[in-house]
């Protein structure tokens, strides 16, 4: 297993951790994964929710923090820390601002098109900075929109490609009849999207690593996806059962209480199909039943909050504190197959493990092949 490199960053294992919110994963879940060898992720959804003041000052709030996870996850860690912040934040160009402040390693940027970050980063006097910039994706044709307006605006391209394919959890950039069934295998949209990279990677003497996130599960799925062109892999379901992961124990407990058929699609109010376990409020709003609320602020440019069903971000965070009564948890297609909570390390090794496995499994195979064609 190859590490991951990312410009002059290097994680000694190409192992990223999803970012999950509403609280999902802060420093907890990031720190000990990024101290295991990989990349942890903060989540940047909503984090205000967690201080105080958030309903009064939420903008203030999400930056306060996101600062303070931040800084306390470098205190428990010297390995390498990200940020996932969603573009359908309304705040999200604030929110990367801090990030790029406080000198983390990634930061990963999806829902939607991150266009004029560049832009928006030189404006505000970010010029020459540690951060990476990463970009999540669900095609190579969008891969291509991305790095075709950066090229050509800011004389630059991303510095990775994550591609989220059809079974991840959370909200996923494809339509709702793309997400179930016979859905687009990963394997095709990372080699679509190794495709669109190349011709930059030259142009500008760079390798950009494609990362792939969606229905990866174990080692061997791992393996798998890597042998098509993937460089790393993001894992965001397979660290919830941990006791580092940063939800609560109810929250976790969900997972493991999970069978397959517990795991569908919800429309979320954002307008975006959304990977979930069903529970009683999910089979509320798949009624069409509603759940009022007061919106303190628009927090999704995309929520229509005048005519939501009730408060995603609400909801999420709601399930985060083990309210899930008042929430759902996203998970993803796999999400059922948690058996038991363990350290983060622990799901590392084994993950290691089985790909080392599946490594061993193939040489011997090939070794079998050659033996018989020498008889």
């Amino acid at each position: 297993m190859k590490p991951l490199k990312i410009g002059d960053i290097e994680a000694r294992l190409p192992i990223i951790q999803g970012g999950m919110g509403v609280a999902i994963s802060m420093s907890g879940l990031a720190s000990a994964v990024a101290n295991a060898g990989g990349i942890g992720v903060i989540s940047a959804a909503a984090i205000g929710m967690t201080e105080p003041d958030y309903m009064r000052n939420y903008r203030a709030a999400n930056k306060r923090a996101l600062q303070r996870e931040i800084r306390k996850a470098r205190s428990l860690t010297n390995g390498l820390i990200g940020v996932n912040i969603m573009m359908a934040l309304t705040d999200h160009e604030a929110l990367i601002q801090v990030a790029v402040e406080e000198k983390v390693d990634l930061v990963i940027m999806g829902a939607g098109l991150p266009l004029r970050i560049p832009g928006m980063l030189a404006e505000a006097g970010f010029t020459d900075f540690h951060t990476k910039l990463a970009v999540k994706v669900s095609s190579g044709k969008a891969a291509k929109l991305i790095f075709q307006y950066w090229a050509n605006k800011y004389n630059r391209i991303p510095d990775a490609v994550v591609v989220e394919g059809p079974l991840a959890g959370g909200h996923l950039g494809f339509k709702a009849d793309q997400v179930v069934g016979d859905v687009v295998p990963l394997r095709q949209l990372i080699e679509d999207t190794v495709a669109e990279v190349k011709a930059f990677e030259e142009k500008f003497g760079k390798e950009v690593p494609v990362i792939a996130a969606g229905g990866v599960y174990t080692g061997k799925d791992m393996y798998e996806i890597m042998q098509v062109g993937a460089k790393g892999v993001k894992f965001g379901t397979r660290f919830v059962t941990t006791h580092e992961c940063d939800a609560a124990l109810a929250f976790k407990e969900t997972y493991l209480a999970c069978k397959e058929e517990d795991i569908t699609i919800i429309k979320s109010p954002v307008g975006l199909p959304g990977r979930v376990i069903r529970n009683e409020f999910v089979g509320e709003i798949l009624k069409g039943n509603t759940k009022p609320f007061k919106c303190v602020w628009n927090c999704l440019s995309s929520c229509n909050y005048k005519e939501a069903p009730y408060c995603i971000a609400l909801a999420l965070y709601n399930a985060s504190q083990g309210r899930m009564h008042e929430g759902f948890a996203f998970s993803g297609s796999n999400g059922y197959r948690a058996t038991k909570i363990s350290h983060v390390q622990e799901v590392v090794d084994e993950i290691v493990g089985e790909y080392n496995a599946e490594i061993m499994k193939r040489s011997v195979s090939t070794k079998e092949l050659a033996a018989e064609a020498v008889a």
